[in-house]
């Protein structure tokens, strides 16, 4: 954590900035440490201060060693941060603008009426954008959980279950493998549905012939993982496999793309061409990725728009898609690592031909 605190300060000592606020919670938590719930970090050049109330004094002081400790007694944060800014003599504060409600905001502006306040962001994530060692380790136990899910959940899909009751098990299955709980709302769409890209598991019970999309991750020491896979229940039609072997070949081209030294926005052309020229493209309305880590949807985008040049370090999705209203869709995706030399794909599921259940 000292090592983070060091390099957000000397992004700091380049634009001017003396003291910043951190409110959200996965740039808290990659700063500091602490897997609490409630509590703000306020950053100098030279102190470090978790300002939190009492049910977390201790776990910080447990968790976040390199931190001064600062019990709010009474009312807001905001109040306290205030406080200790006075006491540094501080005339500017550089805060989260993206976080901050305006409500919250307004709060923050009255009780720092005589220090200035500099709206902002980027900072923290730009450090965030290149895992160390210890991010990828516990990212790759992420990948693994939701893998042994992946394998787990075939033996449940078959014609009858709902898809409600697979997105349960999948949630029961990673939690018993150490998962805290899932990354993100489970995706379980069947037959029409798996054309909604974020079909969340609903009622629908599964019928012979489906399509049937699983997007999921696990959720393991505060980093997330991605998958998404899709199946048949049966033999699948013509059509069925032929777009299915569409995308497959978008996602093979996408991971072949990446290495360091490209822009995200390559990795993106690089799939979403393979869609084009066959026809589809008007059908793949989503970029072909995104970072993963503390946050399940971070920089960089892997879209038309984000010329992020990637990276070794950098963990993205690499998950092209074809989605027809009315019929059906296919996605596949994998987590991989940004190598010098190309990737490391950190999902491995079975993919390289339509599974038939």
């Amino acid at each position: 954590m000292n090592k983070r605190l060091e390099k957000l300060r000397q992004q700091m000592s380049q634009r001017g900035i003396s003291h910043i606020l951190i409110t959200k919670p996965e740039n808290r938590l990659y700063l500091s440490g602490f897997t609490g719930t409630t509590g703000v970090l306020l950053i100098g050049l030279e102190t470090a201060d978790f300002l939190t109330d009492f049910r977390y004094v201790e776990q910080v002081k447990q968790q976040s060693p390199h931190f001064n400790v600062v019990k709010i007694e009474q009312g807001s944060a905001f109040g306290a941060v205030a406080e200790v800014l006075r006491q540094y003599k501080s005339e500017k504060l550089f805060f989260e603008e993206e976080h901050l409600t305006v409500k919250q905001y307004r709060e923050l502006k009255e009780h720092l009426r005589d220090i200035g306040l500099e709206p902002g962001s980027g900072l923290v994530e730009e450090l965030r954008l290149i895992k160390d060692d210890e991010e990828i380790s516990i990212i790759r136990r992420a990948m693994e959980i939701g893998d042994k899910a992946f394998a787990h959940i075939l033996n449940y899909i078959k014609p009858g279950v709902s898809e409600k009751d697979l997105a349960l098990e999948l949630e029961f299955f990673m939690r018993r493998q150490g998962a805290a709980g899932t990354a993100f709302d489970t995706i379980i769409a069947s037959g029409p549905r798996s054309a909604l890209p974020h079909g969340v598991a609903g009622d629908r019970q599964l019928q012979p012939g489906d399509l049937l999309t699983m997007d999921f991750g696990a959720l393991y020491r505060g980093y997330n993982s991605d998958m998404t896979r899709t199946v048949v229940l049966g033999e699948p039609d013509e059509k069925q496999q032929e777009i299915y072997n569409i995308v497959l070949e978008a996602q093979l081209a996408g991971l072949a793309a990446v290495r360091e030294g490209v822009t995200a926005r390559a990795v993106d052309e690089a799939a979403r061409q393979i869609i084009t020229d066959r026809g589809y493209g008007e059908y793949f309305g989503h970029g072909t990725g995104h970072g993963v880590g503390l946050a399940i949807h971070e920089r960089p985008r892997l879209a038309a728009k984000d010329d992020t040049v990637l990276k070794a370090g950098m963990v993205v999705t690499v998950e092209p898609g074809i989605y027809l209203p009315g019929w059906g869709g296919v996605r596949i995706e994998d987590s991989i690592l940004v190598t010098e030399e190309g990737c490391e794909i950190l999902t491995s599921s079975p993919k390289h031909e339509l599974l038939k259940l």
